[in-house]
């Protein structure tokens, strides 16, 4: 495994992170949950992301039973808040209510006295942006986090976040945006504005829901049991790629991948590990020989030309807009 800090922090996270979205306490059954985590472990992951959102809060508690007995100060944890977590009007959003209520039901379900780094999972139209980062720096003032972040934010939110940040002497350190060789929104404003402020990307989605491996196969059924074929939310995730001229350009990848040495989903990891600006890919898995396989991915340099080759294949079928962000993030509270 290899490491990197985390923006420009004092914090070294590893550069691949294990992430439980879709997967645990819902898709996947505890003990296969379980096995993936320690197999993260026995990989050298030392950075594990969540959120109090996945499988209605069971993804946190899978997680810190997985975790349990693990050396805390050798973990790097974070979590989320900002989706529905209950039914009350207040079971939602970034407002100071939400905020504190749920680092607390994080903290307990994780089974630790903090987590590393504290993220809003989207941006709140309805809360003034002063009142979510003084909640967010009361949390970081209490040592119940170290560290916070934002997910799925635009640049200028970032922005406006991070003056508040700096006023409130609270270290705000990441970016948890969708980055892929398909998805690559990021690239026009927000990284030049994380780079211009010392922020870090912590990316999900590396290998486009599954899409940049390459089982996919054009003018065919999905394989059983795979991501596009899950009517808990993966279907619906990876229905943006499921084209015939997205599955062709992707089977077009595997000679490059043969080339260097990798599988295309380790191609497609290595890929946005080569962006400057990313602090660490967030990997998911169902097996644990699916992670021990996708940290290959670690340490790998691709050069210019396996890059330009890439580059060349997929742009005609990739997203560029900085303006589909927005897409991630809804238009007012959802309930």
């Amino acid at each position: 495994m290899e490491f990197r800090h985390l923006g420009r922090s004092g914090l070294v996270i590893s550069e691949i992170a294990y992430g439980n979205w879709l997967t645990h306490g819902s898709q996947v059954e505890e003990d296969a949950a379980i096995a993936c985590v320690h197999a993260a472990l026995d990989a050298g992951i030392t950075t594990f992301d969540t959120a109090d959102v996945y499988a209605a809060t069971r993804a946190e508690a899978v997680l810190g039973r997985a975790l349990s007995g693990q050396r805390r100060e050798g973990l790097e944890i974070f979590t989320k808040v900002y989706w529905p977590t209950g039914p009350g009007k207040n079971d939602t959003g970034l407002s100071r209510k939400h905020i504190m209520e749920s680092i607390n039901g994080s903290l307990k379900r994780l089974q630790t006295d903090y987590v590393d780094l504290y993220q809003a999972h989207r941006y709140d139209t309805a809360t003034p942006l002063e009142e979510t980062m003084v909640a967010f720096a009361d949390i970081v003032h209490s040592g119940k986090a170290h560290y916070i972040g934002v997910s799925e934010w635009s640049a200028e939110q970032i922005r406006a976040a991070h003056e508040l940040a700096t006023e409130l002497r609270v270290p705000l350190v990441s970016s948890q945006p969708q980055y892929s060789a398909l998805w690559r929104v990021i690239e026009a404003e927000v990284v030049p504005t994380c780079e211009e402020l010392g922020i870090g990307q912590i990316v999900w989605s590396p290998i486009a829901q599954g899409v940049l491996t390459g089982k996919y196969l054009p003018g065919q059924q999905p394989p059983a049991g795979s991501r596009a074929t899950d009517d808990k939310g993966g279907a619906n995730m990876i229905s943006r790629w499921m084209r015939d001229d997205v599955l062709e350009r992707v089977q077009r990848l595997q000679p490059l991948a043969a080339e260097a040495g990798l599988t295309l989903a380790q191609l497609s990891v290595a890929w946005v590990l080569q962006n400057s600006n990313v602090s660490a890919a967030i990997i998911g898995a169902s097996r644990p020989e699916q992670v021990t396989e996708n940290v290959k991915a670690a340490g790998v340099k691709l050069d210019a030309g396996l890059l330009k080759a890439m580059d060349e294949i997929l742009a005609p079928v990739a997203e560029f807009d900085p303006a589909k962000t927005a897409e991630n993030s809804p238009k007012g509270r959802v309930n």
